[in-house]
């Protein structure tokens, strides 16, 4: 006599166990027969729609927004100076569904990095949002504000990570930009741009006197680290997040 399993294993029933061996060789070779572990990855780094794949068991959604954009720094005199914080990183978020869950089809939201702020104390922009449809979403960084011009000592506070977002088993916070700072006429170069959960925080220029660019963020979901001005120099603008991206993976039979 024997049964089978949901999974379609069949295993003997019997009281004898002296063909103990039949029971274990009987399980061998009927899990054999089942075909577990296909996958099926599809990355999404613009927004589009996924398909659900033939015979599919779970789907593993991964969703990372976009990084917030660095602001610009105005023009400085022989006895001013300038900086700008960072930009803060993307959000990122996870989950597991099942395919009645997940849909037949899902629209796809790939969050675009912010731009930077334009030349002179000019904010920059914040991160998209990136999703999968209604089940994750994940919020971009915020874009900093510009770096104003003082004639001594000033400390700009840097750009919030993204966070905020919902669905999802798993959730982590896009990390905050760096300060803009400026003790004595002197840009402190901690105006990093925000990391992500896929992303490094982007450091910012090691140059502390003349004129500094930021420099755009890491993918997937930096934020941009923040450009300064020492005394008499023109205006800078700022950088550019770096973009989201969706990876969709599905286990097949």
């Amino acid at each position: 006599m024997t049964a089978n399993t949901t999974k379609g294993i069949t295993y003997p029933q019997n009281t004898d166990h002296t063909r103990i061996w039949e029971h274990a060789q009987t399980l061998a070779t009927t899990a054999d027969a089942i075909i577990i572990g296909n996958v099926d990855r599809q990355v999404f780094t613009a927004s589009s729609t996924w398909t659900r794949p033939a015979n599919a068991i779970l789907v593993h959604v991964q969703v990372q927004a976009g990084g917030g954009g660095s602001g610009g720094v105005a023009a400085t005199t022989s006895g001013s100076a300038a900086c700008a914080p960072g930009g803060g990183g993307g959000e990122y978020a996870a989950g597991w569904f099942t395919p009645a869950a997940a849909g037949a089809s899902v629209a796809v939201t790939v969050g675009t990095g912010g731009t930077g702020g334009t030349a002179g104390a000019n904010a920059a922009n914040n991160g998209g949002n990136s999703s999968f449809g209604a089940l994750i979403t994940a919020v971009g960084g915020t874009g900093s504000g510009g770096g104003t011009t003082t004639s001594g000592s000033q400390s700009l506070g840097g750009a919030n990570g993204g966070s905020g977002g919902t669905g999802g088993d798993f959730r982590v916070p896009g990390g905050d930009g760096g300060n803009g700072q400026v003790i004595t006429l002197i840009p402190i170069k901690y105006n990093n741009g925000g990391s992500s959960y896929l992303a490094n925080s982007r450091r910012a220029t090691g140059v502390s006197a003349g004129q500094t660019t930021g420099f755009d963020g890491y993918v997937y979901g930096g934020g941009a680290s923040g450009p300064s001005n020492g005394v008499t120099q023109t205006a800078v603008a700022g950088s550019n997040g770096a973009p989201g991206i969706v990876i969709v993976t599905t286990y097949t039979a």
